[in-house]
């Protein structure tokens, strides 16, 4: 039997459906459900109160966080489809309160980098593909059908539009929006919207960024900042060392700035 944690009034113990099969070396928190048909393989820990639907299989080496919910027919730690994976420990790490739709396909890391990240209170929809390596920050929405290649970055409070193909070692910034059906083959800056195939810039997510509750302050010294940067005649270098000359280097900027610094694959651009 795998390890259950015994109930207490606050906490009632795991339940697993009849038909499920769970590894001996899994450990499930107190309050997991786990649905029919699920298959929960070894080296797998569930977090208290996770519910796991119908016909899902955690593969191997996951750690899924606290009050997660898995929907019916979803894969999570699969080995990475990568030819240079050679069977290497690597490991699958969910968040906690993230929620994972129908048919989600989330892989275990390479030797890269040892693991794939997904962080807490994300939403990823049906047929959500996280490939190797990936690192997905908290507050994270991925709507249907978004496929990563490995190693892509996705930082906090970013939202990705259905059907969005996305390129391997593409870094997409916090706050971000991108539009539905997108291609998205270089990094996409934070607190930006872009949207198209090939993707364009359509200004700063505001309202995004009023949802989030950013101060006037903040989103009129980002208005700056991004007015040097994508809307005048300057190059890269010379918006950079403007902005940061004439602009209030809040937090925020100094973040957009520093991520476009470090771009390695080039950024979207209007």
């Amino acid at each position: 039997m795998s390890e259950l944690i015994v109930g207490t009034d606050e906490q009632p113990a795991a339940q697993v459906h009849p038909t499920a099969l769970v590894d001996e070396r899994a450990r499930l928190g107190g309050g997991v459900s786990v649905g029919p048909y699920s298959i929960i393989g070894p080296g797998v820990t569930v977090g208290a109160g996770t519910t796991i639907g119908p016909h899902v299989l955690i593969e191997r080496d996951t750690v899924v966080g606290n009050a997660c919910q898995i929907s019916m027919g979803a894969v999570l730690g699969t080995d990475p489809q990568d030819l240079k994976f050679k069977g290497e420990h690597t490991t699958l790490h969910v968040g906690d309160r993230t929620v994972i739709r129908e048919y989600a396909t989330l892989n275990r890391g390479t030797a890269a980098s040892g693991k794939t990240v997904v962080g807490s209170h994300c939403l990823l929809m049906a047929y959500v593909h996280v490939a190797h390596d990936c690192e997905i920050g908290n507050h994270v929405i991925l709507a249907n059908a978004v496929n990563m290649s490995g190693h892509v970055v996705i930082e906090d409070w970013a939202i990705v539009g259905g059907l969005s193909p996305i390129h391997q070692f593409v870094r997409i910034g916090a706050h971000a929006f991108v539009g539905g059906a997108s291609r998205i083959a270089q990094d996409v800056p934070p607190y930006v919207r872009v949207a198209g195939s090939p993707p364009k810039l359509y200004g700063l997510n505001s309202v995004g960024l009023d949802r989030r509750g950013l101060s006037d302050e903040v989103r009129r010294a980002l208005k700056a900042a991004y007015r040097i940067l994508f809307q005048s005649n300057l190059n890269v270098s010379q918006g950079l060392a403007r902005a940061e000359a004439e602009v209030e280097q809040l937090p925020e900027v100094r973040h957009l700035l520093t991520f476009i610094r470090n771009s390695q694959r080039g950024i979207t651009v209007a």
